[in-house]
């Protein structure tokens, strides 16, 4: 279980976080090869699989100041186990098993102009001068240290006797365990802290919009409700001793989150933020439970049991849907959720040869259902996709968050390579939001994985906006991922070679023909110092063999398809060759046939799948598919419905509605679509009597088929 800590002092980052202060990247020598080995083929389709990437997926928490402004960072978390406990009023937080239980109270120039200057002021102005929006954590526990600056430990040797460990600067603090390892019991939370609740997080909303404005208007963004309270148990028993339940997460959230909306309407929330995979499908109390009793209460753990045999994810997005079908109010706009690799040693510094091939393979447990994870979970984790699923079932609209990760060794090639790699999966798989926990020095190779997404030439140029179809055939060898940029409309791909030595991958863009030119921009073990722009790619009819070294990440970037051919005209636009204008009065020469009786047809299909549904809600996908033999330059498919659905948001395309008739345009960064290539969209929606899929489309008043 990866603990995790907020460390809001230099020193304390060092010290505790177990990584030194970085003056350069800690070099790792490169594999010789004497020849490039052959490896994976990579395609890419920018016609198929278009939707949009959130940036809000390269985030951080705790992120260096000077690399946030290089990088236009754009979210900034104020995280980890302290911020359970931060009392703003003194600029104080508790750090929990992390740190003795102590309270801790930060230097500021002015303690007596507190709240005004505190370190969570300071991180927020940080964050102001680059850019990037702040994420703040806010309590739900129920407990802050007491409204004082003092230097208290939650379990002091004089009052509750000799513990197994001690602070070697602060003697009478202890670790809370007795000599012989046992968990101390009955101390008095107050020895630290004070209750706390709604209020008190209403009245730091406040001052905060009071401070800053509100979200809409520069203030803080984001509100991560708690951080990981599954294991508060653990993390903080000095004042939880008992596991958070299903109705103490229930009532907790309802309570904090309405009064965060309350005070801020505009700002966004993310929960329940739990610490990894059990958080998924168990509570705290049922965590703390089953690992006392051990055998059959995992497959039967009692809080879950109470609440119907339902996970506590499905459970808990079901309880935020009932507040806002009650309230009319969203409280919960982030289902969000912690991971970190289980595998030993990836997570952290380790980076022997066998280490690295874990860390480097494991990212496949944020998305592929055939890779079973290499640790005690041992089954597919699919991450990313398990909580789309949940939310899609259970909450539909919530958006998904990752607010803590970490693969480990970013101060290493393999780390840096494999945080590329993570980065891309984030994109493609629709990811909205992600922050990396103990970020990298602006010199470690885990920062050059986010230059090359956000700044790979140093003059702000970044990967693109909206995913397209990539793929290899062996991802664990050679990973590859694109976009394209609605600045400019250029094509970005980024090919990731996750093996120690240089291969050989051949690569094909559909859609290219002729000869085209790549830039070339690539990381890599050669020089862990600076991204090199290298020569050109040239690419035939699309193709081309890319040379990758080993333990490198490469970006292309190549002009749009379509930059050099003429516009298609839309089928509508041009009447039919078969029917001449004519100068005869129509009274005096009537067709005879109405044209309306034969409409025309256009070489498509449409695809239309309902993703899910539920009791008077649903969510559909739509795929145009061009089955003629030029690209469709611009879009709108028509349909009707057959029941009483009615659209309420959309995706990837714009929708408009009158009665049953439904009309999707095409968003401006995919509304062309190749020969043989495809468009996809979705939209979620409501319905009483009949949710009946329609059967016939039209694309720009012509006929279209089902496929």
């Amino acid at each position: 279980m990866q603990r995790t800590t907020l460390l809001l002092s230099t020193l304390l980052v060092s010290a505790l976080a177990g990584t030194a202060l970085a003056t350069g990247p800690a070099l790792a020598a490169p594999r010789a090869s004497s020849a490039a080995a052959a490896a994976a083929s990579l395609t890419v389709d920018p016609a198929t699989g278009r939707h949009a990437i959130s940036r809000d997926v390269y985030g951080m928490n705790f992120a260096d100041a000077g690399l946030a402004a290089e990088l236009k960072l754009p979210v900034d978390r104020f995280g980890g186990n302290a911020t359970t406990r931060y009392n703003y009023l003194t600029d104080t937080s508790n750090r929990a098993s992390d740190w003795y239980f102590e309270n801790i109270p930060e230097d500021v120039a002015d303690p007596g102009a507190l709240p005004d200057g505190s370190s969570a002021d300071a991180f927020i102005d940080k964050d102001r001068a680059a850019g990037t929006a702040t994420d703040i954590t806010v309590p739900l526990i129920g407990w802050v240290p007491k409204n004082s600056r003092d230097k208290l430990c939650g379990f002091s040797v004089a009052k509750y006797g000799p513990q197994q460990s001690t602070d070697q600067w602060a003697p009478d603090c202890g670790n809370g365990l007795k000599p012989d390892g046992t968990p101390i019991t009955g101390n008095d939370p107050t020895d630290t802290s004070m209750p706390a609740g709604a209020d008190y997080v209403s009245g730091w909303v406040k001052y905060l919009t009071g401070k800053y404005g509100d979200a809409v208007h520069g203030g803080v963004k984001f509100y991560n409700l708690d951080n990981e309270p599954d294991i508060w148990h653990s993390t903080h028993r000095d004042v939880h001793p008992k596991g958070a339940s299903y109705d103490e997460m229930k009532d907790s959230t309802y309570a904090v989150a309405s009064a965060i909306k309350a005070a801020d309407p505009g700002a966004k929330t993310l929960g329940p933020t739990g610490w990894g995979w059990s958080s998924i499908t168990l509570s705290g109390s049922d965590q703390q439970t089953c690992n006392a009793q051990g055998g059959s209460c995992w497959s039967n753990p009692p809080d879950r049991a109470a609440h119907g045999g339902t996970d506590f994810g499905a459970w808990y997005l079901q309880q935020m849907a009932a507040y806002e079908k009650a309230h009319g109010t969203r409280i919960l706009d982030y289902y969000d959720n912690h991971w970190y690799p289980q595998a030993s040693g990836v997570s952290g510094s380790n980076d022997d040869a066998a280490t690295q091939a874990v860390r480097l393979r494991s990212t496949r447990g944020l998305w592929d259902p055939t890779y079973t994870d290499e640790s005690w979970i041992n089954q597919p984790v699919m991450a990313i996709p398990r909580m789309k699923s949940l939310v899609d079932a259970n909450y539909p609209g919530t958006r998904t968050a990752i607010t803590e990760y970490n693969w480990g060794a970013l101060d290493k090639i393999d780390g840096g390579v494999a945080e590329a790699d993570i980065l891309g999966i984030f994109g493609r798989e629709g990811l909205d939001l992600a922050t990396l926990w103990a970020p990298p020095a602006p010199t470690d190779p885990g920062a050059f994985a986010f230059r090359m997404y956000l700044n790979y030439d140093g003059a702000g140029s970044s990967f693109g906006d909206t995913a397209v179809q990539a793929a290899s055939t062996d991802q664990d060898q050679v990973a590859v991922y694109a976009a394209q940029r609605s600045s400019d409309k250029n094509l970005t791909v980024m090919v990731v070679n996750k093996s120690p030595d240089a291969v050989t991958s051949p690569l094909t863009v559909a859609g290219l023909s002729g000869s085209s030119a790549a830039k070339v921009y690539q990381y890599g073990q050669g020089d862990l110092t600076a991204i090199k722009h290298l020569a050109d790619q040239q690419l035939t009819n699309g193709s081309a063999s890319l040379t990758l070294p080993g333990y490198s990440v490469t970006e292309l970037v190549l002009p749009p398809a379509d930059s050099t051919t003429p516009p298609t005209t839309p089928p509508t636009t041009t009447p039919p060759t078969t029917t001449p204008p004519t100068t005869t009065p129509p009274t005096t020469t009537p067709p005879t046939t109405p044209p309306t009786t034969t409409p025309p047809t256009s070489n498509c299909t449409v695809t239309y799948t309902k993703q899910s549904e539920w009791s008077g809600g649903f969510t559909a996908d739509v795929t145009l598919h061009n089955t003629g033999s030029s690209a469709l330059n611009g879009w709108t498919l028509g349909w009707t419905f057959p029941g009483d659905q009615q659209v309420t948001n959309t995706w990837n395309a714009r929708l408009t509605q009158t009665g049953q008739n439904v009309s999707a345009a095409a968003q401006t960064y995919n509304a062309v679509v190749s020969p043989g290539g495809s468009v996809s969209f979705g939209f979620q929606g409501t319905w009483k009597n009949s949710d009946a899929a329609p059967t016939a489309f039209t694309l720009n008043g012509a006929s279209c088929g089902t496929a």
